[in-house]
């Protein structure tokens, strides 16, 4: 039951709203000591005065929605204003949309108001937050008894709804059924098939459009480079220059993205030089993206530098987190938790990505003691539990530094089921450890676990080579042919002035295929000249003869890449590639050779880390 005041009204005149401003309030013992005058003198009964306060209690750091709600359970006769302030404040927070649900219907049941668009906005937008398809159709119900369904903003916010439930068809009806499409109602379209994954039906609608604003364009590179279309983010964001509005934040971030993933340097610093040309604000994420693109271009020093010189921003985390997920990448493990230590001192909480990025630092750089720290840390100093990257990370640690024991427990241990990515890295350090008796016995729970996982039979027969049991090995291989399944193919791609190169294993689409392989006969003969021997553990084992094994080797999609990138760059040149999978042990070796042999610096990114090849070593310390 609401607690009533005295009936009697004073006049709201401008010296009780100079005497009464909110504004000036800077705590909640201020907005309290407020609450009691405008109690004692009636004037919380004026709906523009009970309003401004329940906004300050809502949208203030020191306010309370709890304590709005107190204030306005004492509010005889809430007019739709009021209303709509508390059923937004609740919209916006997922584990209190019911509250909006709740407040919505007391309106309307109740108190007998005629909700307006804002109204609807709000719920809908709770709906979309924590409330289910059920509770949305009754809103939509309602929108459309009182005639507001066909209303801009409440068309908008429904869309909204749709496409946050992933329910990007019924946002495209409501959409097509709008009499009056504006801008914004094509981005959350174009947002709603991008987060479900559609980006084909993403780029039609926006094809489809007449008019693009900046949000159009970024929603559509982004939703590129989240389904991993690095090249058509990058040639949309070159569109984009070309006949779209100037890029914001948002889109540059992006870009880097696609920039970092595809090894694509110079177009990152081009990126660089526009932010810094067009003074584009630099936020977090924006910084983030940038150190990551230089991180994964291999310049981890250069990355240092900016990120040493943005001290503004440096007391937020995602920087911090990309420095450190840059130096695990590169091996540089020391200084990874140099710098988590650093972020200590400027008492920047770390979050969950933080310790993925830390116990990748130590797990490459063999440092078990640190990464059991700091894994025991995340609970008990930082509140963090593990999730299960965190015990992928420190299974990968414990076996590939021999703990397969402690590994393996670690697994048994954990407060969720494996998966078979956690299990594949127990397996993979098995191999690495020659450990068969244990690598039979993982096998098979990967089997019954996720019986088409290929990767698990490749490690298998892998694991056996190895360990020289080639029957074994041969037994593994023919069941994958069998079943029909295909391994995912090597591919690795190089950069030559803004234009990406690729290379599967024994390509010969492209056009110098001619000159690629006969530079690669020369190559092998200087390398051989040099010392190297090829390393046959991981080559096809349907091949008997020593040659045919030696050329199956030099087919391999990294070695191509390298070649062509010493024909076609001038000498003393850093060669740049990226790799899909994780460098196989010949190609590594020969990688080493080739550095030394053409006196070149090679930076080879695979599927996990970074080799920096130079003068026959490499960064990983052969440790990978």
């Amino acid at each position: 039951m609401k607690r009533c005041y005295s009936t009697f009204k004073k006049p709201l005149n401008s010296n009780h709203l100079r005497l009464f401003s909110l504004e000036s309030c800077k705590s909640m013992n201020q907005i309290k000591q407020i609450h009691a005058h405008l109690i004692t003198t009636g004037l919380i009964l004026h709906p523009i005065t009970a309003n401004k306060l329940l906004k300050l209690l809502i949208a203030s750091s020191f306010g309370s929605l709890s304590y709005a709600h107190q204030l306005f359970d004492q509010i005889p006769k809430p007019d739709v204003f009021i209303y709509n302030t508390m059923i937004k404040a609740h919209a916006v927070i997922p584990t209190s949309s019911h509250n909006s649900m709740r407040i919505f219907l007391s309106m309307v049941r109740v108190s007998g108001l005629l909700p307006n668009r804002y109204t609807f906005v709000f719920v809908f937008k709770a709906c979309g937050n924590g409330l289910g398809v059920l509770e949305g159709g009754q809103i939509r119900v309602h929108a459309i008894k009182i005639g507001l369904e066909s209303n801009l903003f409440v068309t908008n916010a429904m869309i909204r709804m749709y496409a946050n439930w992933g329910l990007v068809d019924e946002a495209r009806r409501v959409f097509d059924w709008s009499l009056d499409q504006d801008l914004y109602s094509w981005n959350i379209m174009i947002g709603g098939y991008v987060g479900s994954g559609e980006i084909g039906r993403a780029k039609e609608m926006f094809d489809e459009m007449s008019e693009r604003d900046v949000v159009s364009w970024s929603t559509i590179i982004a939703g590129y480079v989240q389904v991993g279309c690095f090249m058509e983010a990058l040639d949309l964001f070159h569109e984009m220059q070309q006949t779209g509005p100037l890029p914001n934040e948002f889109t540059l971030a992006s870009a880097l993205a696609a920039c970092a993933n595809l090894v694509a340097l110079d177009q990152g610093r081009w990126i660089h030089v526009y932010i810094d040309k067009s003074e584009i604000k630099m936020n977090e994420l924006l910084l983030a993206s940038l150190l990551d693109m230089y991180a994964k271009c291999g310049e981890i020093d250069f990355a240092a530098k900016v990120f040493h010189n943005e001290y503004g921003l440096k007391l937020k985390v995602w920087p911090w987190n990309a420095m450190i997920g840059g130096y695990a990448m590169h091996g540089k493990s020391k200084e990874a938790i140099n710098l988590f230590e650093q972020m200590k001192v400027e008492k920047v909480s770390p979050n969950k990505v933080t310790f993925v990025a830390l116990l990748n630092a130590c797990s490459h750089g063999k440092l078990v003691e640190e990464g059991r720290g700091y894994f025991k840390s995340m609970a008990s100093s930082y509140g963090i539990e593990p999730q299960i990257e965190h015990y992928g990370c420190m299974v990968d640690l414990l076996g590939r530094s021999g703990f397969l024991k402690e590994a393996e427990e670690t697994v048994f241990n954990m407060p969720m089921a494996p998966d078979a990515i956690i299990w594949g890295a127990l397996l993979g350090a098995c191999r690495i450890h020659k450990d068969i008796e244990r690598g039979q016995r993982i096998g098979k729970i990967i089997k019954e676990l996720d019986s088409d996982h290929i990767g698990c039979h490749v490690l298998l027969a892998n694991l056996y080579s190895a360990s020289g049991q080639w029957d074994e090995a041969k037994a593994v291989r023919q069941k994958i042919e069998v079943s029909g399944r295909k391994k995912t193919p090597g591919c690795s791609s190089i950069e030559l002035n803004g234009v990406f190169h690729q290379f599967l294993v024994g390509d010969r689409s492209h056009p110098q295929t001619k000159q690629l392989y006969l530079f690669l006969d020369e190559m092998t003969t200087k390398l051989k000249n040099a010392g190297y021997v090829p390393e046959f553990g991981e080559v096809l084992l349907d091949i008997d003869d020593e040659e045919d094994k030696e050329t199956a080797l030099s087919k391999h999609s990294e070695k191509l890449a390298i070649a062509f990138g010493l024909i076609n760059t001038p000498p003393g040149t850093a060669i740049r590639i990226v790799k899909n999978l994780r460098v196989c042990a010949d190609c590594h070796e020969a990688t080493k050779f080739i550095s030394k042999v053409y006196k070149r610096e090679i930076i080879v990114r695979d599927r996990i880390r970074y080799h920096h090849f130079k003068d026959g070593f490499c960064s990983c310390k052969d440790y990978w």
